[in-house]
């Protein structure tokens, strides 16, 4: 892959760096990209979700009236389903929802999903992305410079307290580290920002 272009957090260009082909001119299967953003939403869910059944509801001990000669339907219980205040029937109880990827498709997946970042031109490599101080102006006006998208993916080297906490306020901006990314979240952005020295190690860790 040819040398992609580095900027600096004002948007001016101050060199190249040489991304791999592994990684950033892989096949894009969208099969792929699909099941690992379904795995991804999946495993968010806590599963936590849990309606009372009959057995568990209280009352309903006694019959509510003999079984037979009072020409209602028969009734056994007054927390079965079908009455106000019973159980419900086939409700939700807790479960787990995770989803388990293998390590091949992982890789295919992370590797589809900055290919077409490349390929949309929605790829910003960014010499070095500091903050002086806590100041959402100050990550507004960088990303005004190098994005200028509604939704963007900051990619950092290492956790930067400041660049995090300044672009928190920032409607549809996201910060992260290089070890932390996922297909979900690359997909979603308008515009993957990414450090250079995030962009090294991701290189660093995937290209053997």
């Amino acid at each position: 892959m040819p040398n992609m272009k580095v900027v600096d957090m004002a948007g001016k260009e101050v060199g190249e760096i040489a991304l791999s082909d592994v990684i950033f001119g892989a096949e894009v299967n969208p099969s792929v990209l699909h099941t690992a953003v379904r795995a991804y939403l999946l495993n968010q869910r806590q599963g936590t979700q849990s309606t009372l059944t009959r057995s568990e509801v209280s009352g309903g001990g006694k019959k509510p009236w003999k079984q037979k000669g009072t020409g209602h339907a028969r009734q056994g219980s007054t927390r079965s389903p079908q009455w106000t205040h019973g159980g419900i029937a086939l409700g939700p109880k807790p479960r787990s929802y995770r989803v388990s990827l293998n390590k091949k498709m992982k890789r295919a997946a992370l590797f589809g999903a900055l290919t077409s970042k490349v390929a949309e031109e929605s790829l910003v490599i960014v010499d070095s992305i500091v903050a002086e101080s806590y100041s959402t102006k100050a990550m507004v006006a960088f990303l005004d410079a190098v994005s200028g998208a509604k939704k963007t993916l900051i990619v950092l080297p290492a956790v930067d307290e400041k660049v995090v906490k300044s672009c928190d306020n920032i409607p549809g901006v996201k910060t992260t580290v290089y070890n932390s990314i996922n297909v979900y979240d690359i997909l979603n952005c308008d515009k993957l920002v990414l450090a250079k020295g995030a962009a090294e190690k991701i290189q660093e860790v995937y290209v053997k």
